[in-house]
């Protein structure tokens, strides 16, 4: 065998370990993100409605904000959670809470949100990513992904766990699947359904499902694709909008 020879097999197999050491769980999010959107998000405000109730957030120097409104009992409710803290207003009149029932609404209005955008957020310092491996889902190549978080940052549910699989080839996040603990805990799986861009940011509704017996949250890809979860609901959000503000 040729010197040359040799040297052209040595490049190839340099090259091959170099490009497996660069497929990091960090680097799958990193093209997760920036395929969704990245920089844009985080100079945005977001509109939208999801299940009779209006939502918005914004974001830029000062921050961000997330709010929902809704009428009840013929009252104009807001909630705004501007840079972690939650205050309720009933037609313009700021409301004194009990802590418990504050956390209560902070947790209902964050959750809402955090799942809309993802996976924008997915590189906060509380979130402590893996890489699972690589599996097929309808014939399509994925990346695993663990995220657990960190309990300092990590919020109240810090003891969640999700799984996100990234497509190989294009890394966009086509399924999900979290386990939670509050109101007796449980577990979900969403496949993403009617992916659209608005204004260059990256939009999904889900199909959501649960397992019909207990199960690893890791091998929730499995039942899906056996046939093994029950469909539970239709998650859409409609009437979305964005608007991109300048840095």
């Amino acid at each position: 065998m040729s010197k040359s020879l040799y040297l052209i097999i040595g490049m190839v197999l340099f090259l091959s370990c170099t490009s497996e050491k660069e497929i990091s769980s960090q680097y799958i999010v990193d093209k997760a993100i920036e395929v969704a959107g990245g920089e844009q998000f985080l100079n945005s405000e977001i509109a939208f409605t999801f299940r009779d109730y209006q939502y918005t957030s914004e974001r830029g120097a000062f921050g961000y904000e997330l709010t929902r409104s809704f009428i009840k009992d013929s009252l104009q409710v807001n909630d705004r959670i501007r840079n972690g803290k939650f205050t309720r207003f009933i037609d313009q009149e700021r409301q004194s809470l009990l802590d418990s029932v504050a956390l209560k609404y902070y947790n209902s209005v964050n959750s809402v949100h955090y799942f809309a955008y993802l996976p924008q957020g997915l590189n906060d310092k509380a979130v402590q990513k893996e890489l699972l491996g690589e599996v097929v889902l309808k014939g399509e190549p994925y990346y695993k992904v663990r995220v657990t978080f960190a309990q300092e940052g990590g919020g109240n549910d810090y003891e969640d766990v999700f799984i996100y699989w990234f497509h190989k080839q294009k890394f966009t996040m086509d399924y999900l699947a979290y386990e939670f603990h509050v109101d007796g805990g449980g577990m979900r799986f969403r496949e993403a359904v009617n992916p659209r861009f608005i204004s260059g940011i990256r939009f999904a509704d889900y199909k959501n499902y649960k397992p019909r017996k207990a199960i690893k949250i890791e091998l929730l890809d499995e039942a899906y694709a056996s046939g093994q979860l029950e469909w539970l609901s239709d998650i859409r959000l409609e009437e979305v909008t964005v608007q991109i503000t300048p840095d």
